[in-house]
């Protein structure tokens, strides 16, 4: 007999244990068979399962999870840089850096807590990380599992430097699709973009959907909040909401590419699409003692709903 909601242990629904590689993994799961794993290297999403135990997100059968490489794959925060528009490495470091459970966290909301499983993680740069990016901070990672399956990350990142710095973000979000030729997003029509594949050229989408047919690599200017990702062979549709990200980075590296990339497969492009919650395009300011806060929230919904209904 399986547990209700009313008798659910949400702290018993919480398991950390070790990867292959010895590093710790937190595994939260909901009544109803959802579930996530989040890896505290790069504290990143590397499993989303729905009710069925269906895996929803990508990840390269190539993925490299030893560190220094990041994890091609799952959903990963990239701060505080995104893509090389800046100091530090390639989408930065906290991708690529352990980070710690938190033990003093934030309070849960009385909305984000009912029946949602719950952990959060801190990062605090290392002396390292202080010679590549000179600021002080500490960035908490709060995931949130809801009983219906429903994922939420909240990032908060504060400034703790006794000067302001600035830094771009991205939750770099691989979703597992079953054809790229068979998906469209909704959202981003009339908006403009810089496209990363002609030196950040600005154009203007012309399209009612966005359709991958090549490579694409491009960050939608002050998107609205509600993105929907459609998949017709599946006959489901993602639903991303964000707030404090104005962006929406969509990426596919397509053929050519992606053999040239040694931690994904040749064909493994056909069953990813890359739609990122982002702030690239004007980096996000704290002064000293700020904190800003940046939320992404994912649903997976049958494909008979209509548009309206995410309030597009």
């Amino acid at each position: 007999m399986g547990h209700s909601a009313a008798v659910w242990d949400y702290r018993a629904a919480i398991e950390i244990a070790k990867d292959w590689n010895g590093i710790d993994q937190v595994v939260l799961r909901s009544p109803h068979g959802p579930s996530a794993k989040v890896s505290l290297y790069g504290g990143q999403i590397t499993s989303w399962r729905n009710e069925k135990g269906e895996e929803l997100l990508f990840t390269s059968s190539k993925a490299i999870f030893k560190p220094p490489k990041a994890i091609r794959g799952g959903i990963s925060t990239c701060f505080p840089q995104f893509g090389n528009c800046g100091s530090p490495e390639q989408h930065g470091f906290a991708r690529n850096k352990l980070w710690i459970i938190d033990d003093n966290p934030p309070p849960v909301p009385p909305n984000d807590s009912d029946g949602k499983t719950c952990i959060d993680l801190l990062l605090k740069p290392s002396e390292e990380d202080l010679k590549c990016w000179p600021y002080s901070f500490e960035y908490r990672l709060r995931v949130m599992l809801a009983a219906d399956g429903g994922l939420t990350l909240i990032s908060r990142v504060r400034n703790i430097n006794g000067k302001p710095f600035n830094f771009s973000f991205a939750y770099h979000t691989y979703l597992l699709v079953s054809d790229i030729s068979e998906v469209r997003i909704e959202g981003l029509e009339t908006l403009d973009y810089l496209d990363n594949l002609r030196q950040r050229e600005r154009f203007t989408e012309q399209g009612d959907a966005v359709t991958i047919e090549s490579e694409m690599d491009r960050v939608y200017l002050r998107s609205p909040n509600v993105i929907a990702v459609l998949d017709h062979e599946k006959k489901r549709t993602f639903v991303l909401r964000k707030e404090g990200l104005s962006d929406v980075v969509v990426w596919n590296p397509w053929e050519k590419r992606s053999k040239s990339m040694v931690d994904f497969g040749d064909e493994e492009y056909k069953q990813m699409l890359c739609v990122d919650a982002a702030a690239v395009e004007k980096p996000i300011t704290l002064k000293p003692g700020e904190e800003w806060t940046g939320r992404l929230q994912l649903l997976v919904v049958p494909s008979s709903f209509c548009s309206e209904q995410f309030e597009l």
